[in-house]
């Protein structure tokens, strides 16, 4: 989930929609994801239930999840489709952290 278009900052202008796929790291561990829909202005990040029982943070929708340390790296002008595609989410994600830490 992105946060809502806003003033402070807003995901289509960075090329980044439904789809666009996305690193999610926590404890040293990495899941690629992809961006499914957009939620409240004042939430950065939130995770499915599977990225978060992969990457070891509570998957429990009422009382999981953690306040701190995930880290969301959403990569523009990317896309998975259909959505749902976890083997295509890892692979595209794969390739394209390789040409950020490339690129750096």
């Amino acid at each position: 989930v992105v946060p809502t278009p806003s003033g402070i900052w807003d995901y289509r202008a960075h090329g980044i929609r439904g789809g666009s796929v996305a690193a999610v790291v926590y404890g040293g561990r990495v899941q690629y994801a992809v961006v499914g829909d957009v939620g409240p202005r004042d939430i950065i990040g939130e995770a499915s239930y599977a990225t978060a029982k992969a990457l070891g943070i509570p998957a429990d929708p009422r009382r999981g999840g953690t306040a701190s340390g995930v880290t969301y790296i959403v990569f523009k002008n990317s896309r998975v489709k259909p959505i749902e595609d976890a083997a295509a989410a890892a692979t595209t994600g794969q390739q394209l952290a390789k040409k950020f830490v490339a690129a750096r």
